[in-house]
């Protein structure tokens, strides 16, 4: 897909995708332990829901970098 390619390089797209899903993930993994009290199962839970959200943010990063809606020009 030729489209994806906007004005981030891959590698920002991914880095940022990380460090936002790791503060996301800190989340979920807290209010999974408070809500079961269980810190095996919200471990479990930030686990899961950090590694598939990297990627649904990478997509939509990549998908909003070619859209040129709201840009100022340079």
């Amino acid at each position: 897909m030729d489209a994806l390619h906007g004005t981030e390089s891959h590698a920002r797209s991914i880095v940022k995708a990380i460090s936002w899903r790791t503060m996301g993930t800190i989340d979920t993994f807290v209010i999974s332990w408070f809500l079961t009290g269980r810190l095996t199962l919200a471990g479990s839970i930030a686990a899961l829901e950090f590694a598939t959200k990297i990627a649904w943010f990478y997509l939509h990063e990549r998908i909003w970098a070619m859209i040129q809606w709201g840009r100022k020009p340079y």
